[in-house]
This record gives structure tokens, C-alpha cells and sequence, in this order.
């Protein structure tokens, strides 16, 4: 008998043990928080994808070849730059509204393809930036990178579109939920995503992403599906999990 009331109190013991080990050890990431980063990495004000398409969609409006032999669709040209040359440029934006700080350093390089007349055709865009951004449910510091071409330089082209991918990396701090904390991997593939001209407002297009990294000792993986509306919203599903109307403009979602 005391053997086996000594199992007992050992079988007991261990299971106390157990649970408390299993308590501290992982910190659970939420598809909310996924969507969290995820919309981060692609609103305007969080120097997401958003952003970015503004960005390259605005150098091309302004590209003609070297002698205005030909100028894009929009019909002004203040960058002139010759067929098959490579130009560097680089920026810093910053801002602060009543919920969102942001501050970010980008560099860009575009190389200009024109066509068999000599017009400007499509743009190839390589994007390398840091920075950190602080929002009402997220605040990240991150590097990222992107390469992305926006075709569509011709008169005869009624849209710009742009394909790439856009990829973000580094720390994240969740302000919601049970405030997780650690480190985050995006990543974005866009498919013919569509501004219009003049205006470069996003018209339509999809894309994946993936949302991937620790979380406390506990790793996550989170993918799914992109749809641009085309009225300033993305809806952003997540596989197996919930469905997000993002803002492009503020990151702000609805959960649906």
C-alpha cells in the first residue's frame, strides 16, 4: 500500500510540474494577430505594399526616354532616363496621425526596358528599406525588401500593372490579445495588381502571403489569399482561418 500511494503522489507531482512547465514556455499567436502583421505589410501608412505600388506607379508616370521622343500615358514627363539604364534614388518618410507613428528609410533602384520603337515599356524596381512602425493593435521594427515590375509605360495602355513580391522581417510587439511578443516573417506575391490612370488608384489584383515566425518558444505559420477591391480595401483570407476587409490606406480591418 505505501508503494502504491507513493506512485500516486509521484504521477501527481509530475502532472504539476508538467502543466506549469507547458504554461510558461509557449505564447500563442491568434489569426487576428497574424492579420495584424499582415495588414501592416500592406498599408500605405505602414510602408506596405500599398505604399510601394504608389511609389514605382508614380516614378512611371513620370518616365520618358532620354530626348522625349515618347512620353507615358499621362502625358508628363519630369524623369528622363534612357532605355535599358538603371537610376538609384532613395528616401526618408515619416508621420504621425493619433494612433499611428511610423518612420521607415528607402532605397530603390529602377531599370527602364523600353520597346522595339524606342517607347518606355515596363520598369523593373528593386526596393531595400527599414524602419518601425507603431499602430493602435501592432508596433514593429522591421528591414524588407521588394522587387516588383510596372508595365503599362505606353499611351496605348489604359492601367499600370505591377507583379512582385514584397518581404518583411523583424521583431513585433501584439498591443492586443495576450501581448505577445517575437519575431515575424512576411512575405507577399502580387499578381496583376491594376492602377489606374492617371490617378494610380488600385484597381484590382490578388496575391499570397504568408505570415511566419516565434511567438514566446511557440513558432507559427499562417498563409493565405490577397483580392484587391478596387475602393481602397483588400480582403485578406486567412487558410483555414478568418476572413479581413483591410484599409489600404491605415491597415484599420474589419474582421468578418
Amino acid at each position: 500500500m505505501k508503494t502504491f500511494k507513493l506512485s500516486i503522489v509521484l504521477l501527481l507531482l509530475v502532472g504539476v510540474f508538467s502543466c506549469k512547465k507547458d504554461n510558461s514556455a509557449t505564447t500563442a499567436l491568434t489569426s487576428d494577430q497574424a492579420a495584424d502583421m499582415a495588414s501592416s505589410a500592406l498599408a500605405s501608412n505602414s510602408g506596405g505594399v500599398a505604399f510601394m505600388s504608389d511609389n514605382i506607379s508614380a516614378n512611371a508616370a513620370a518616365v520618358t526616354s532620354v530626348g522625349g521622343k515618347t512620353i507615358n500615358a499621362v502625358g508628363v514627363a519630369s524623369v528622363k532616363q534612357a532605355c535599358g539604364t538603371t537610376l538609384t534614388d532613395s528616401a526618408t518618410y515619416s508621420g504621425t496621425t493619433a494612433s499611428v507613428t511610423f518612420n521607415y528609410f528607402a532605397k530603390y533602384t529602377h531599370t527602364l526596358n523600353c520597346n522595339t520603337q524606342e517607347q518606355p515599356d515596363n520598369i523593373v524596381n528593386t526596393l531595400a528599406y527599414n524602419g518601425t512602425f507603431s499602430g493602435p493593435r501592432i508596433s514593429t521594427t522591421a528591414t524588407g525588401t521588394a522587387n516588383a515590375t510596372i508595365a503599362g509605360l505606353t499611351t496605348a495602355a489604359a492601367s499600370f500593372v505591377i507583379n512582385g513580391e514584397y518581404k518583411r522581417a523583424g521583431t513585433f510587439s501584439s498591443k492586443v490579445g495576450n501581448m505577445a511578443t517575437g519575431n515575424s516573417n512576411v512575405d507577399i506575391v502580387v499578381t496583376n495588381l491594376t492602377l489606374s490612370k492617371p490617378g494610380r488608384t488600385i484597381s484590382s489584383g490578388t496575391a499570397t502571403f504568408s505570415v511566419t515566425g516565434m511567438a514566446g518558444k511557440l513558432t507559427y505559420n499562417f498563409a493565405g489569399k490577397i483580392t484587391f477591391n478596387g475602393d481602397g480595401t483588400a480582403t485578406l483570407a486567412v487558410t483555414g482561418g478568418s476572413t479581413y476587409v483591410i484599409n489600404l490606406a491605415t491597415g484599420v480591418y474589419t474582421k468578418q
